[in-house]
């Protein structure tokens, strides 16, 4: 009988699970406002922001949305526009070969109003969100990305020991909301996916 070779990675040798945590407003949507109506402002992702993410997914690493929606929390916009306009988003990246394998966004806050005024592990610069991908995904975090334009994302991966990319798109880093020094500071999205990556096979 002939013997087939085991094809499979020896246990301890399978390459680690890796993720791009991606704030959406200002750093993949053209926007540093929280959602905005699918229906009445038109909107659009960062230039080549979806061609980076699908370069980076088919290299292996898993894409993760992270985000505050404070704007929800606070009542200033329908739960229901905003799941609107989530489905919006998530279709046209998948419509372009870009699967989110979570989308995080916390809703509710302290100082919320109504369902949402409570207190949420997964709200920024808190670490909820990475842990639950950590759990569920089995997503290496030392070995993953937090890249964002404002400081709160990119504080909260720091404490989760992760690796952190600012980028000058949406408010740049000039929030000052919280003291933040990135190891990586890019123009846009895709800027860092290309370095992160590297040139494309061919490219001239």
């Amino acid at each position: 009988m002939r013997r087939f070779p085991n094809t499979r990675p020896l246990s301890g040798t399978e390459a680690p699970v890796r993720g791009l945590f991606i704030d959406r407003w200002g750093t993949l949507i053209a926007s540093d406002t929280s959602c905005l109506s699918p229906r009445s402002i038109p909107w659009s992702f960062v230039p080549r922001a979806v061609d980076g993410l699908f370069r980076a997914q088919q290299a292996g690493w898993l894409i993760y949305l992270i985000g505050n929606e404070s704007a929800v929390a606070e009542g200033l916009v329908e739960e229901s526009l905003w799941l609107e306009q989530e489905r919006e988003i998530l279709a046209q990246l998948a419509a372009q070969g870009v699967h989110v394998a979570r989308n995080y966004a916390c809703l509710d806050h302290p100082g919320g109003k109504g369902a949402h005024k409570r207190p949420s592990v997964f709200l920024l610069p808190d670490t909820g969100v990475f842990y639950h991908a950590l759990q569920q995904d089995g997503v290496v975090l030392e070995k993953s990305w937090v890249i964002g334009d404002g400081t709160l994302e990119l504080a909260a991966g720091e404490r989760a020991g992760m690796r952190t990319a600012g980028v000058r798109t949406g408010r740049g880093l000039s929030d000052g909301e919280l003291a933040i020094d990135p190891q990586f500071v890019a123009q846009d999205l895709a800027e860092f996916i290309g370095t992160l990556l590297g040139p494309r096979v061919g490219a001239h």
